[in-house]
């Protein structure tokens, strides 16, 4: 089982009770691997730099920019017209029906 519930789709995992957007699954796998190497340096960068506000801005703006590419962030990857529901509790959208038939353990799971 992964750390954390994966809707149906693919499209979102749930963490502190809140839907995230997994990476686009259609990026080729070196490209992918360019940009999560891209986001750790940056998210390092920002703990490193927190205390110089130009180089802590510049890394978020990286960090920002590797999650659109990975395409956590910005327009969605998906192609079926299907409402982004990014950051929104699992009860609250779409996925409802799916969230209520997880088991409590899968639940509790996504709430961490």
């Amino acid at each position: 089982m992964s750390r954390f519930p994966h809707t149906p789709d693919g499209r979102y995992f749930v963490s502190k009770g809140r839907l995230w957007r997994t990476t686009n699954p259609n990026l080729p796998e070196d490209e992918r691997k360019a940009l999560v190497k891209d986001l750790m340096d940056a998210r390092r960068d920002v703990h490193r730099f927190r205390d110089d506000a130009e180089t802590l801005a510049d890394a978020r703006r990286r960090v920002h920019a590797a999650k659109v590419a990975l395409g956590e962030r910005g327009p969605v990857w998906w192609t079926d017209g299907k409402e982004d529901v990014l950051q929104k509790a699992p009860k609250n959208t779409y996925y409802a029906k799916w969230w209520a038939g997880l088991s409590e353990e899968e639940r509790e799971a996504g709430t961490k």
